[in-house]
């Protein structure tokens, strides 16, 4: 597995698409999700669409809160109504949905069996559907948010050229941060390391050592995700480029924008490799 995605839920999606192309990303247009509720179940549409900052193998999805009123198959409302704008999950790719549902289940962390998702994406020949598998951890496993697989049956849909050039230099995902209680650092790397097949994808770190990964930032819950980042070509061209919108503040191996000045997450910046 990889990390395929972070999830970014909001209601003030207008301002939060416009905040992350100020940090110079190129967010793809917004696209209306379709989602069923169980396995084989009724494609319906969501309340929500989102924008992506792509980068080939991985992206940042900003999910918004289009329309209340509409249905909400994957239960996100409550999160937001519960903590607020924020980093709320993280999708794992996979090439197998069926493997992956089988040795989730078999771990006793997942019964929703394989999910389908689809959402219409422009392309210049006209406008398509792109079409994903998903399987979700049980929610009352993770209180620290989403987390589901993602299999891309259509990813030459997803990952457009034209969407692939950033200012800021972003190449990938470099890392997602998830905060939680000094005495449970273990158990949830374990369940971690269960839920991705042994791969260590995600960043946990108990609280105490937050100000040490984050300078400056505390927890306004526990767990939480607190951040995601990318790593870029040039990390003085991101820093002057960002820090024309928004403070930066220097950070192990880059620097990073802190929650409130993004919208919910701190956003961190790395020199690629």
């Amino acid at each position: 597995m990889n990390i395929d995605h972070a999830v970014f839920l909001t209601r003030n999606y207008e301002k939060t698409w416009q905040r992350y192309e100020e940090l110079g990303f190129t967010l793809s247009p917004p696209s209306r999700h379709f989602a069923s509720r169980s396995e084989g179940g009724e494609l319906l549409p969501s309340c929500t669409a989102n924008r992506c900052a792509y980068f080939g193998g991985s992206f940042l999805e900003l999910i918004g809160i289009v329309d209340e009123a509409a249905g909400d198959p994957w239960r996100v409302l409550p999160i937001l109504d519960d903590r607020g704008d924020g980093l709320h999950g993280v999708s794992f790719g996979c090439d197998d949905s069926e493997a992956a549902e089988r040795r989730l289940r078999e771990a006793g962390l997942s019964t929703s069996g394989v999910l389908s998702l689809q959402r219409d994406v422009e392309l210049p020949e006209g406008t398509r559907t792109a079409r994903f598998r998903s399987v979700h951890i049980s929610r009352d496993k993770t209180p620290e948010g989403i987390l589901h697989t993602a299999e891309h049956l259509t990813p030459e849909y997803v990952h457009q050229t034209r969407y692939l050039d950033h200012p800021n230099g972003a190449r990938r995902v470099a890392g997602i941060l998830l905060v939680v209680a000094d005495d449970e650092v273990e158990t949830y790397r374990k369940r971690y390391d269960v839920t991705t097949g042994g791969e260590q994808l995600v960043d946990i770190v108990g609280a105490s050592d937050l100000d040490g990964v984050l300078p400056g930032e505390t927890a306004p819950r526990l767990p939480y995700f607190a951040a995601h980042g990318v790593a870029v070509d040039d990390l003085e061209k991101a820093r002057n480029l960002v820090g024309q919108h928004v403070p930066t503040t220097t950070r192990d191996r880059g620097f990073f924008v802190r929650a409130e000045d993004a919208y919910g997450a701190a956003v961190f910046f790395e020199e690629e490799a």
